[in-house]
């Protein structure tokens, strides 16, 4: 069996953090290297690594909990907008293989960009057909 991860930690009470939100599936901490004051990691207690390895119910329970806590956390620290998102796999920057969800408080003139800018540079081959991902999606979720 594998060590457990620092959120399976957290959630086992083994390491401190700063708790904003707790259901019995769901747990919310400030991030202990915050990109921005607020910044929250909303978890499952139970370790999924990735979102399509977590169940639509769970799924549900976290993206509630997003909703819920966003306009708190901005209220909280008087952001001007929020950044989601999710680092889904290695690939993606995941760096805890537990799945997560960051809520990053945004500032007018805070530096940072739009969700775009995590590409930086990187663009779509002009060659690549949208017709046929589309269909390639639409042909997995049958």
């Amino acid at each position: 069996m594998s060590e457990p991860t620092i959120f399976e930690r957290i959630v086992d009470g083994e390491i401190p953090a700063d708790i904003v939100h707790e259901t019995d599936r769901v747990i919310a901490f400030l991030d202990a290297n915050p990109l921005s004051p607020g910044h929250t990691l909303v978890v499952p207690k139970e370790p999924h690594e990735r979102l399509r390895d977590t169940p639509p119910g769970l799924s549900a329970e976290i993206f509630e909990a997003v909703r819920t806590l966003t306009p708190a956390i901005e209220d909280a620290v008087e952001a001007d907008a929020t950044t989601v998102g999710i680092n889904d796999g290695p690939a993606a920057g995941q760096e805890v293989p537990h799945l997560h969800v960051h809520i990053v408080p945004r500032f007018e003139g805070d530096g940072g960009g739009p969700i775009h800018a995590v590409m930086d540079g990187a663009a779509v081959d002009g060659t690549v057909d949208s017709g046929t991902i589309a269909a390639a999606i639409a042909e997995e979720l049958e």
